[in-house]
């Protein structure tokens, strides 16, 4: 496996722990509709919470969530559409980003809450 692929697969991991360790239900891991890829699915309370996980072995070349573009930001709703439409869900949907960066030897977890918002 590439080196930026066991590094992603490894974020994922962190980010499940994160979120679990938060009181969050983890729903489904890397839920495929069509192009789109969802990271994460969770939930807490009343809230579906949709998880793009961005890892970057250093924050050298700008911060892990700055890599969320457009084109995979509609990706996501689409795919959120399908997930609650096929599972009947009558859930807040919130969309979050979970930046992991190492910093010296270490990795670092910042959560975004509503990291972004469709109109």
């Amino acid at each position: 496996m590439a080196e930026h692929n066991e590094l992603g697969k490894l974020g994922e991991e962190m980010a499940v722990e994160y979120l679990q360790k938060n009181g969050y239900e983890i729903l489904e891991t890397n839920w495929t509709f069509q192009k789109a890829e969802i990271d994460i699915i969770a939930q807490k309370e009343n809230i579906l919470a949709i998880v793009e996980v961005k890892t970057r072995s250093s924050i050298d070349f700008g911060l892990p969530q700055d890599f969320v573009k457009p084109k995979k930001i509609q990706l996501l709703v689409k795919a959120v559409n399908e997930y609650v439409i096929r599972n009947d869900l009558d859930l807040n949907v919130r969309f979050d980003i979970i930046a992991i960066y190492k910093e010296n030897k270490e990795y670092k977890i910042e959560h975004l809450m509503d990291a972004f918002y469709i109109f």
